[in-house]
């Protein structure tokens, strides 16, 4: 089942798909064979970030460049689904070929920019691929494993099987939840993120793991006041979005707070948050916000995450 195309712009950019995962074809080893016989492949390189071909269009969108399965590099194929049109559609580790007119970019720069097809196409790859790098042994018996079900588990030589695993993590942009122009979000620098680049910082929602025996709307108010010490007066839930760097989920929501109430940050995870207008962050969006306080140039995140999700649809009136 996929989210209908009425309510595809609906919903953050990565979670848009019209691919028909077919589970139940998963271990048909006959109609397997016959699927990829027919069937078309997406190459990723996931030693360089997990990257794909893409050919640019006119209008300033991109397509995925896929290949016919006999063209496709000779390594271990994963089914991922079949297209609407009952192409079944594949995918495959390994280096990208030089094909005219295309070029190699990762989900995180073009995410955006695909239509719902090879969004949720190139998402579901990215995440299964890098799933695979990373369990090629069984983390209960230390013995090597082997792809099974088309891709979508592993086994050991004793027979344990394993599935992929989906990280829950919670983003959430905090605001004042004052409607117009004179409304404020509150925005972070990470730490991790360093100083820039081109002397530009980097600002975005907060954001954190959920930990055992907790719920997203608890990790949620944890993370705000761990992150920043403030707390929070309202809560809403938005959306959701897969981030496979390397296999998250990202449940995204909106929080009110007091833009007045002393911030508090901890060093290890936001070294610099202030609090913006829609004004200041349109003018990021547009490249040419520079801080009164500090005289640095601000950013916000790619339009391919959910962050940007979060704080676009805040800046149309939209948060709660």
């Amino acid at each position: 089942m996929t989210i209908p195309p009425e309510f595809a712009s609906d919903v953050p950019p990565l979670a848009r798909s019209t691919l028909d995962r077919s589970a139940l074809r998963r271990q048909d080893e006959d109609w397997l064979t016959d699927a990829w016989s027919r069937g078309f492949v997406l190459v990723i390189d996931l030693t360089k970030g997990g990257r794909a071909l893409v050919a640019d269009r006119p209008d300033g969108s991109a397509g995925l460049v896929l290949l016919p399965a006999s063209e496709a590099p000779e390594a271990e194929h994963w089914f991922l689904g079949i297209d609407p049109d009952g192409t079944p559609l594949w995918t495959v580790a390994g280096p990208l070929p030089e094909i005219d007119g295309s070029r190699a970019v990762t989900l995180r720069d073009i995410g955006h920019l695909l239509d719902s097809r090879d969004a949720g196409l190139f998402t579901a790859a990215a995440a299964l691929g890098n799933w695979h790098a990373s369990h090629l042994f069984s983390p209960r018996t230390g013995l090597p494993t082997q792809t099974v079900e088309a891709g979508w588990a592993r086994k050991d030589a004793e027979g344990n099987l394993m599935w992929p695993r989906t990280d829950p993590a919670m983003i959430v942009l905090v605001h004042d939840g004052v409607a117009g122009p004179a409304g404020r979000c509150l925005l972070g620098h990470n730490s991790t993120w360093g100083p820039g680049v081109d002397d530009v910082r980097r600002f975005s929602c907060l954001a954190g793991y959920v930990e055992p025996g907790e719920s997203a709307e608890a990790a949620v108010w944890r993370e705000v006041a761990e992150e920043v010490g403030i707390g929070l007066t309202g809560l809403t839930y938005v959306g959701s979005q897969s981030w496979p760097f390397p296999g998250s989920l990202m449940l995204g929501f909106h929080a009110t707070a007091d833009p007045d109430a002393p911030m508090r940050l901890d060093p290890e995870e936001i070294d610099e948050a202030h609090w913006f207008t829609r004004d200041d962050v349109a003018k990021m969006i547009a490249g040419g916000f520079v801080h009164s306080d500090t005289g640095i140039k601000m950013s916000l995140p790619m339009r391919s995450s959910i962050a940007f999700y979060l704080i676009e649809t805040w800046l149309g009136g939209f948060g709660r």
